[in-house]
């Protein structure tokens, strides 16, 4: 593993890609994902139960509303639980033969950076949560809270639906935007060389502007297969997940240099 701090300055570490260039993450993802498949899916239908226990949990204290913008959140917090996967494909790279404890390990590499950006975009997906609890409960009040299965019929037919709809989606994109621009590709390159937060942050700040043709692409494509693939209440995360996670690891390599 490349262990050199920066090798080149700041302003030299990053690639300009083609536009099209996400569909090449996509596929190299696939082959990374079907090289190592039982690692690959073994995570995928991991995060897949835990969103079922997080639902169900939701559900049970009474708390439906919170499922949407817990789902949403999720786009937050994939980058991090995707460390795992990042490490898969640094190997295959490597020619080095991997299990799933090898995976793991790149959550420990380098495990305080690591540790330091999960508590920015967990404190981001708490900060979504609450702001998206308090726009439910000024839009549409705090007193009977209807069941799950009543919720989006209730929305329908308020007129509070459309300026709730706008103010949370505008919020929502612009949080949406600044996480994915300072969670592009810092992940995988913590993982994969000795940098701070602050550092591989700076750099997937640059990546994304530098290349926001590109990145555009790969932000719509991300959210359009993990759309789908929460349709089945989660399953399709089996295949999404590890999918995207590979793919990110080629985005990375694509446009950092080490």
């Amino acid at each position: 593993m490349p262990s050199e701090a920066f090798p080149a300055p700041l302003a030299n570490r990053v690639r300009r890609v083609a536009t099209d260039r996400p569909w090449v993450w996509i596929t190299l993802g696939w082959r990374d994902m079907m090289a190592n498949r039982a690692i690959s899916l073994t995570l995928g239908a991991a995060l897949t139960v835990f969103g079922w226990v997080l639902a169900l949990l939701l559900f049970e204290i009474g708390s439906t509303w919170a499922i949407l913008p817990m789902t949403a959140g999720f786009f937050i917090l994939a980058p991090l639980l995707a460390a795992p996967l990042y490490e898969t494909s640094r190997r295959m790279e490597l020619g080095l033969p991997t299990t799933l404890a090898d995976a793991v390990q790149g959550f420990r590499r380098p495990g305080t950076q690591i540790a330091m950006m999960g508590v920015v975009l967990l404190l981001v997906h708490l900060f979504w949560v609450r702001v998206a609890g308090l726009l439910f409960a000024l839009f549409f009040g705090t007193v009977g809270i209807p069941s799950l299965d009543r919720l989006p019929l209730v929305m329908l037919q308020s007129d509070a639906l459309v300026p709730f709809l706008v103010v949370g989606t505008g919020f929502g994109f612009l949080l949406a935007a600044g996480t994915f621009a300072i969670a592009a590709v810092s992940l995988p390159m913590l993982v994969d060389q000795e940098v701070s937060f602050l550092e591989a942050v700076t750099i997937s700040i640059q990546a994304v502007l530098e290349n926001w043709q590109a990145m555009a692409l790969w932000a719509g494509l991300i959210v359009l297969f993990t759309g789908l693939a929460l349709v089945p209440f989660f399953l399709g995360l089996v295949l999404v997940l590890p999918l995207v996670g590979h793919a990110t690891w080629h985005a990375y390599r694509d446009m950092v240099v080490r």
